[in-house]
Order: structure tokens, then sequence, then C-alpha cells
């Protein structure tokens, strides 16, 4: 597409330094379908297929690693995880971005420009609020849900990443009204193996008894507890 940036950073053999690895990526690795066992994607979103208002909203309000670039950069928290407008928190990646050179989020930004906006120039102040509105343009139609995006990437299951005490009624709303892509749960027993926070992990343990209905009162019963809800991820 034109996208009216006159420099293109990426290009079809961008990273491929040989003949070899030009035709291993393009005659098939390319065309492979993706099968995503651990990903961060909100099960939520997919089963509502939403549709985004603008770029804030797809990459910036749950990517930890940008916060984390962002926080490193000198950022105020106002504008990664605070009240700030979504266009201002863009505003202040995109500041963020021209730093991150030789770390991979450079690649990866203008990597997820390119696919699937088609936006080949480099994101900096400059070019900020010409990308904010192209993509949010796109964004705004039917071809990019969050449904339809997956299918314009060729993916074929993905696993996303649930607590144990997660009820999974997202993952079984889409696995009950026919989604063509697989959308699976991936047990993250983060909170069980936490004790450094005797009051969060007491609560946490306190609500995994009242779903199991079994008296934690040892560590038999916890590790009995905690096998049940696995056996409750895995009929899901």
């Amino acid at each position: 597409m034109d996208n009216g940036m006159k420099y293109e950073y990426m290009n079809e053999d961008f990273l491929l330094q040989n003949k070899t690895a030009k035709t291993l990526y393009h005659d098939h690795a390319a065309k492979m379908p993706i099968y995503d066992y651990h990903c961060h994607l909100q099960p939520a979103q997919i089963a509502a297929d939403k549709q985004f208002e603008n770029l804030t909203q797809i990459w910036l309000n749950g990517d930890h690693y940008k916060w984390r670039a962002m926080r490193t950069n000198g950022i105020d928290e106002r504008y990664i995880t605070g009240d700030a407008t979504d266009h201002e928190k863009f505003e202040k990646w995109a500041q963020t971005v021209p730093a991150c050179i030789r770390n991979p989020l450079y690649h990866w930004t203008h990597l997820e420009l390119k696919k699937p906006f088609g936006i080949t120039g480099l994101l900096g102040p400059d070019t900020a609020d010409q990308i904010y509105e192209s993509c949010g343009e796109m964004l705004n139609t039917p071809e990019f849900s969050a449904r339809n995006i997956m299918c314009k990437w060729n993916v074929k299951l993905i696993c996303t990443t649930e607590d144990p005490l997660d009820s999974l009624q997202h993952h079984q709303a889409i696995a009950n009204d026919g989604f063509e892509i697989a959308v699976h749960t991936a047990w993250r027993p983060d909170k069980a193996m936490a004790p450094k926070n005797l009051d969060t992990q007491n609560a946490w343990i306190d609500k995994l008894a009242e779903l199991t209905d079994i008296d934690i009162n040892s560590f038999d019963a916890y590790i009995e507890a905690i096998v049940k809800r696995q056996d409750y991820f895995h009929k899901n």
C-alpha cells in the first residue's frame, strides 16, 4: 500500500542474508501455518471478535515489553498505564521507538506495522500521527476484527495463558460457536507457587477451596485441589 512514506525500512528479504536463507524462508517457512502454544491474546476479545479502535488498544494496552521500554526511556507512567488518552500514549511510544535500535522491540514494532497494515516506513515522532490515523482507519473495518486478523496470519491454533481459577467461559464460547481457529487454554499456576506475599496467596487458596469444594488444610489437600482444577482445564 502507499503509506505516504518514501523510505522503506523492511523489504521482503529483511534479515535474510544469503540465498539459502531466502529459499528456506520464502519457499517453505513463509507458507507454514502458525501453531502458537503460549501467547497473551485475550480470549474475551476473540470470543467477542473485538473491533479495536486504534493502535494503542491493540498494541499498548497489554504489552509489558513496550511498557518497560517506555519506562526505561523516562516516560511518565501516566502515558503507559495511566489516564492519558490513547493518542497521547501512542505518541509516547512513537517517541520511544527510535531509542530501541539494537533491541528486538525495534524490529518487532516495524514487523507489526508491515503485517497486517502494510506500512513499511519507520515509526517515530514525525510519523506517529500519520501511522496512528492510517492504522485506525483499517482497524475500524470488519477485515481487521480480532478473528480476521488471526486469519490473515494463517493461524491454526493458539494457547492463551490462564490462572487455574479461571472459569474458561470465553474458551467455551469460542469452542461452541465454530470458530475455525483452535483456541486452547494453557495452564499457568504462577499464583499457586508465590508464597512471598502470603495475604495474596491465602486469598487465592481460599478461592481455590471454594471452586473445588475441598477443605485445604494440608499440602496433600492443596495438591488435590490443584489437580481438580487441572482436570477442569483438560476437559476444556
